[in-house]
């Protein structure tokens, strides 16, 4: 019997608690109250202990939660576990930037390979990454087991880049360009625009 699907709501929620973990952890915390989880994620106390509960009793009173076994146990809940391979296409400011970070890494998600096809940046390394060009996305994707694509190139190479890593199977593209960028069913894309969050808050700081 296939396992019911999260509601969006609650998988965002635990998506965005799961992130505040992380840095936690790497901060040398060792426990977190659903007060602090709170002021970081701007979600209600009581719905994040009701978001939790509803797998089990994760929390102490007086002493919070502790911030390994709930990441551990957050990760079991997304089926996010594990080390995932992500392809980065662009190799430009932004493609350089991510992967010189580890922006992906603290949540498990390795950079398998780099794209560009800037023939100049071809073959040189942008961190422990060696760029390669666009011929051999399809191979290095189904070599590598790579199920996650992500776009750093300008809004008018987005669709071809997205159409390469399609092709090749990748089935999440995580689209930082300004693109509206299209896919075919079975494939989702999801995209980060610095602008698009800005209105969004200054939407609620406003009214």
């Amino acid at each position: 019997m296939q396992e019911e699907r999260l509601p969006l709501g609650v998988a965002a929620r635990l998506s965005r608690y799961l992130q505040i973990l992380t840095q936690t952890k790497k901060s040398g915390k060792r426990t977190i109250s659903s007060q602090i989880l709170s002021e970081y994620s701007n979600v209600n106390p009581t719905q994040i202990r009701r978001d939790l509960s509803a797998f089990g009793k994760f929390g102490k009173r007086g002493v919070g939660y502790n911030v390994d076994y709930l990441i551990g146990r957050i990760k079991e809940i997304l089926h996010t576990s594990g080390q995932h391979n992500l392809a980065l296409m662009g190799s430009g400011n932004l493609g350089a930037a991510i992967a010189s970070s580890r922006i992906f890494a603290d949540h498990g998600f390795n950079i398998a390979a780099l794209f560009d096809t800037d023939p100049a940046k071809v073959g040189q390394r942008v961190g422990n990454l060696l760029v390669r060009p666009l011929s051999e996305v399809g191979e290095t994707v189904r070599e590598k087991k790579i199920i996650v694509g992500v776009l750093a190139v300008p809004p008018a190479a987005a669709q071809a880049a997205a159409d390469l890593l399609i092709d090749a199977g990748v089935k999440i593209i995580f689209n930082y360009s300004e693109a509206l960028v299209d896919a075919p069913p079975g494939v989702a894309v999801h995209s980060m625009s610095p602008a698009g969050e800005l209105l969004y808050a200054l939407y609620f700081y406003l009214t």
